[in-house]
């Protein structure tokens, strides 16, 4: 027996799905409210570590995953320069275990509609263009509003509405994500045969430039630049704009830059950080995913940690006979620190930049997160 019988989850991003998924297996009657009228996935790509890979497995949309992505070990560093010389060839912590690759490289797109093929398998009804908009909370249930129309009673309301979240406002929580200082350009390219794991370049024009790769023949790209006011700029000119701060990097850039030139699309968007203190529900709703906490992507745990958010408490309501305080207890005990350290850390490595710090202990701050995160949440 589990703690709920049916419950509706805010969002179709990846912490809503993977909660949709769990809870759906287990027999749970769920409804997924989606603002955006179809599916969409922002964003060119994404880096999966080790420990999110560990949670797709438990979802049973590891295969999938692992067929649709670039699995890969260790992380290069490149010098600017006309050569582009690898300095340094990390190693990575494992923080999935010794059965996953350490890290992987996937489209957005591609993660998207496997989670949400996976939903629908395992029971879940995903609706596109309805919007949570108010709740009312009794004893033992919480009345959802749609649209501004009631479409019922559920156990739980589980808001995985992302970084703007609605329903963390409907609870009474003000937390809101901050903007770090970093700005960053991303474009979805095609790959190079030598670019076979992340590598990233200090130094130069910008803090950061990398890439991942994402598949077979592509992989996204990125500078991370000091935060600014760019997002009315055309398509034309943000290409332009990227190009141009791509010129001190060569390697494999000469490559990305030929793709931005033959008509790759460039995005930009601002690095955020925030963290719901305390608790995370407010009776028998509650938030998970970028809704309770965000990161600069600078460790790439951002989606590691959502996975792990519904993973913990979908094991908690599928363990118990009730939605009590000793539930929440013990959520928030396996949840909070974690991912708070997450965040911390993620936040620091940008400020160290930021801050013009040459001598900052900027591995052993990742490996000392990686090790954490190898232990399953």
């Amino acid at each position: 027996m589990t703690a709920v019988n049916k419950v509706a989850i805010a969002g179709s991003g990846v912490s809503g799905l993977a909660a949709a998924i769990q809870l759906a297996k287990a027999g749970v009657e769920i409804d997924v409210f989606e603002a955006k009228p179809e599916l969409s996935a922002l964003g060119s790509g994404i880096s999966l570590q080790g420990n999110a890979l560990r949670v797709f497995d438990a979802l049973g949309a590891w295969d999938d995953i692992r067929a649709a992505g670039y699995p890969f070990e260790g992380l290069n560093l490149r010098a600017p320069g006309p050569d582009a010389p690898i300095v340094a060839e990390l190693p990575d912590v494992k923080t999935g275990g010794p059965d996953y690759p350490a890290a992987m490289g996937m489209p957005r797109p591609a993660l998207a509609r496997i989670l949400l093929d996976h939903a629908r398998k395992a029971g879940a009804n995903v609706h596109f263009g309805t919007k949570v908009t108010g709740l009312e909370q009794g004893g033992d249930g919480v009345e959802v509003f749609v649209d501004g129309a009631s479409v019922g009673t559920y156990d739980l309301l589980i808001g995985a509405d992302g970084l703007n979240s609605a329903v963390r406002g409907l609870i009474g929580i003000e937390t809101k994500p901050e903007p770090t200082g970093m700005g960053i350009w991303r474009s979805f390219v095609s790959r190079p045969a030598e670019v076979v794991r992340s590598e990233l370049y200090y130094g130069g024009p910008v803090y950061i430039a990398g890439y991942t790769p994402t598949g077979d023949d592509t992989m996204y790209a990125f500078l991370v630049e000091k935060a600014q006011d760019r997002f009315d700029v055309s398509d034309e000119e943000a290409t332009r704009i990227m190009l141009e701060e791509s010129r001190a990097y060569n390697g494999p850039w000469n490559s990305i830059r030929a793709d931005l030139e033959g008509g790759a699309h460039a995005n930009y968007t601002w690095f955020t950080k925030h963290i719901v203190e305390g608790a995370w529900n407010r009776g028998r709703v509650v938030l998970i995913g970028d809704a309770a906490h965000s990161c600069p992507p600078t460790i790439a745990q951002g989606a590691a940690q959502g996975l792990e958010d519904a993973l913990v408490l979908t094991e908690l309501l599928a363990g118990r006979d009730a939605v009590d305080a000793s539930l929440w207890d013990e959520f928030h005990a396996r949840r909070l620190p974690r991912a708070t350290a997450v965040v911390e850390a993620s936040v620091q490595l940008g400020q160290w930049q930021l801050d013009g710090v040459r001598d900052a202990d900027v591995a052993g701050l990742m490996f000392g997160i990686a090790h954490q995160m190898a232990v399953p949440a």
